[in-house]
């Protein structure tokens, strides 16, 4: 597996909340993680620190037993992002500064070719393969619920108003209840996972034409994030681009 981990604070806003982390274990399991804060000050900041430095420690820390399969591999990402919202919601209740703080979130866990996906909010994973570019994830946002309802088309969701607004994050409520999705990696394969600093500002088409490019995983992390800029960087930009060894030059 080769990856790159990119996360650049945007040309508008003065404190970057975006935070991620790509770990692997000596047992050969990998853990990639991806969250976007928000809240007043810098609570936002503090959330998607939190949440990617505990879910690090509790990767490393956690018995091998816990990854046999891909079911057991699912319960364990689920219950840890539970437990993770539990340790945010009752921090944010105890320190002012951080009230109503939260964070969106997806971690991915790695076990060979299979990818087991567990996801908070609206930042995103896609599938890339040469032919095709798939979202997998389904944003946790007000206008999911209009299309799901039969409200909007899915055309009208892309450029709705209120498209930004999400209805679940960790940390802002006592509970959780995240989605979880399992992908399979295939030779030539990538996988993006990005918050909506780069989802929003740049299309499927130019995220699918720069992986495909002839260059190195590096190359394409920093001109998906530079393309995102160039088209006016009003958010923080991060990403976690991932491939199979076989198709990296």
């Amino acid at each position: 597996m080769r990856y790159t981990v990119v996360s650049d604070i945007g040309k508008k806003r003065a404190v970057n909340e975006d935070s991620a982390t790509f770990i692997s274990r000596d047992d050969s399991y990998q853990l990639a993680i991806v969250a976007d804060g928000m809240g007043g000050h810098n609570a936002g900041d503090v959330a998607s620190r939190m949440a990617v430095t505990h879910f690090e420690e509790l990767f490393l820390q956690a018995d091998a037993a816990h990854f046999m399969s891909n079911e057991s591999i699912e319960e364990w990402l689920v219950e840890t992002v539970k437990e993770l919202n539990k340790t945010l919601y009752h921090y944010s209740l105890t320190h002012e500064d951080c009230q109503g703080m939260g964070t969106t979130l997806i971690a991915v866990l790695f076990d060979g070719n299979n990818a087991t996906i567990c996801h908070v909010g609206d930042s995103r994973v896609y599938f890339v393969t040469k032919e095709e570019i798939r979202l997998v994830t389904r944003d946790h946002s007000y206008v999911n619920i209009l299309v799901d309802n039969g409200e909007i088309s899915e055309e009208e969701a892309a450029s709705h108003p209120k498209k930004n607004y999400i209805i679940k994050s960790l940390g802002t409520e006592s509970t959780i209840e995240p989605d979880s999705y399992k992908v399979e990696l295939v030779d030539g394969s990538f996988m993006l996972i990005c918050t909506d600093g780069l989802s929003n500002k740049i299309s499927i088409k130019e995220m699918h034409n720069i992986i495909m490019q002839e260059s190195t995983i590096e190359e394409k992390g920093n001109q998906l994030v530079q393309l995102a800029n160039d088209y006016g960087g009003e958010d923080n930009i991060t990403l976690i681009l991932l491939s199979k060894d076989s198709e990296e030059v």
